[in-house]
């Protein structure tokens, strides 16, 4: 059995982030505030009570709850309207949903982000041979690289230009590129660009690991349409599956098509008892987004005070997301790291991670996640594909004070048996 174990230079850098970061955890806390009066404000404005709550179960129509739960989704996104469902099962099924009910045979795709994280290749068609796939179903795809972590606007105004392009595709986070994350003021600025050649091109942004993280969401600035997970910020640690797409109505209608049945759209499907868990989910979101980032960002000051390599983003950096990532050099140090991690986790504690295949990576991958829900993201867990630099991607933390623990007790580890 593991015991939590920090060393003294931990303790000391503990001291020292506390002291240096709190005019950084300032600002964090204002953003919070501000993404907990507009929480608030839609509850209010959609009149939630506790007869919201009850469960409708078999076909689920007529559902009140249900309703309420998406149009307070729709407010706090600040678009038309949204669809919120434990059926999506992850954020991958979301985007899934949300482009294959928007693209048919003939259409063009353009990722303005360069490649998109690896499950999304194979639903593209850029790597493996699914049947389902876009490629496979004669719907083109092409992307416009990234430069230096933001958009080539000149590349991208070339291409839409040219005209043909259905959906042009904005990933939020970094996924497993080693690029930052694309904060609201670029997605403005592109979205904008965009619209000004081509009001009838679909903008979508995958959201995930993004919300809360800024005053504003990607709907509120340009975006049609946006998907993510609620086992990621907008779960805020309760929810226990469930996944969420937002935007124009008109859109909505299309993606609800494709989820359900032609015909049927938002009609059909039962919560199964989540609307509790959905509505204080969001309620506490911007309060455990909070938390997340300082853990982020207490992490990312000890490392660069520690020597190491690889820290993205900095301590000081602006952020538009939760997840921190930095180079561990060696296999050994990738599976310590994510061991400490295991052992100073809630939930199996007791597990030691190692190296796996996983379902839409092509590498091995190791992952810390000791979460009362599995797989669960704004949790604190760490994953990495087993390949040199040994890049770990950190996120979550419902607690700043457990996510600190965790982190001084796996690099205490790390200090005191290098690799």
């Amino acid at each position: 059995m593991a015991k939590l174990f920090i060393n003294s230079k931990l303790s000391a850098l503990e001291k020292e982030a506390e002291e240096n970061l709190k005019p950084i955890f300032d600002k964090v806390e204002e953003v919070c505030k501000i993404n907990s009066k507009k929480v608030l404000q839609a509850f209010i404005n959609n009149r939630i009570t506790y007869e919201t709550f009850q469960e409708i179960n078999g076909y689920g129509f007529f559902d009140s709850g249900r309703d309420k739960i998406e149009a307070l989704f729709a407010e706090v996104f600040g678009c038309e309207d949204a669809l919120v469902r434990p059926q999506i099962m992850s954020g991958t099924n979301a985007i899934w949903i949300t482009l294959s009910g928007l693209l048919h045979h003939g259409d063009t795709m353009i990722s303005i982000c360069g490649a998109p994280y690896d499950p999304l290749q194979n639903m593209v068609g850029t790597i493996g041979n699914s049947p389902h796939s876009f490629k496979n179903n004669g719907i083109n795809y092409e992307q416009i690289e990234l430069i230096d972590s933001d958009f080539d606007y000149d590349a991208i105004e070339k291409r839409i230009k040219q005209g043909g392009v259905k959906l042009a595709h904005i990933q939020r986070s970094r996924g497993y590129a080693r690029r930052e994350g694309i904060n609201i003021e670029k997605i403005e600025k592109v979205c904008k660009l965009i619209k000004s050649i081509d009001p009838n091109v679909i903008i979508f942004a995958d959201n995930c690991y993004g919300e809360f993280v800024e005053t504003k969401e990607p709907t509120e600035v340009g975006v049609d349409v946006i998907a993510g997970s609620l086992m990621h910020n907008l779960g805020g640690g309760v929810a226990t599956s469930g996944g969420y797409i937002a935007g124009k109505a008109e859109l909505l209608e299309q993606i609800a098509d494709r989820f359900t049945a032609p015909g049927i759209a938002k009609e059909l499907g039962a919560n199964y008892n989540q609307h509790n868990k959905f509505l204080r989910g969001l309620y506490l979101a911007p309060q455990t987004v909070c938390q997340a980032v300082k853990t982020a960002i207490f992490t990312s000051y000890v490392l660069e005070k520690l020597g190491y390599k690889g820290i993205s983003p900095r301590y000081d950096a602006y952020r538009t997301d939760i997840v921190q990532t930095f180079d561990l050099e060696t296999q050994e140090n990738l599976e310590k790291f994510c061991q400490g991690i295991q052992e100073a986790s809630p939930i199996d504690s007791f597990v030691t991670p190692v190296p796996s295949e996983f379902p839409g990576y092509p590498h091995e991958e190791i992952m810390a996640a000791g979460t009362f829900t599995n797989g669960s993201t704004i949790e604190l867990t760490c994953d990495a594909p087993v390949v040199p630099p040994y890049t770990i991607y950190m996120q979550g933390s419902l607690t700043y004070e457990y996510g600190k623990l965790a982190i001084s007790h796996a690099l205490s580890l790390l200090e005191d048996n290098p690799a």
